[in-house]
């Protein structure tokens, strides 16, 4: 099974997500999107996935420290993934993308039945 995991090293639910993987022995491969950046259409795709609600982390800083009038922009799917590449650390973290479909935050049921 190939699974590409998208984060933040230093969030705590990233951190947990990867215990759980290795504890797994599950393999993976880890892309930093503070350091490389977020990929536009990758992050539409995850949007046109999953939904602005569920890939679009509302409960961080980044997001609450938005103008009223950015905030606005996360209700249209193509603005949303605009407005996450330019601050990728709004995105819920972390991302799986695994053979089987997609992963939007840490959960450990959905997650072992998903990839166990």
């Amino acid at each position: 099974m190939t699974i590409d995991f998208y984060g933040i090293p230093n969030c705590d639910t990233v951190k947990k997500a990867r215990k759980w993987l290795e504890a797994e022995g599950i393999d993976y491969t880890f892309h930093d999107y503070k350091k490389e950046g977020a990929d536009a259409g990758r992050v539409a795709s995850w949007i046109d996935a999953k939904g602005v609600d569920v890939v679009l982390n509302k409960r961080g800083t980044t997001y609450r420290k938005l103008s009223d009038a950015e905030k606005s922009q996360a209700d249209d799917p193509a603005d949303a993934a605009k407005l996450l590449v330019e601050n990728p650390s709004m995105i819920k973290r972390p991302v799986v993308e695994h053979d089987g479909g997609l992963l939007v935050g840490f959960k450990a049921d959905e997650w072992e039945a998903a990839l166990a």
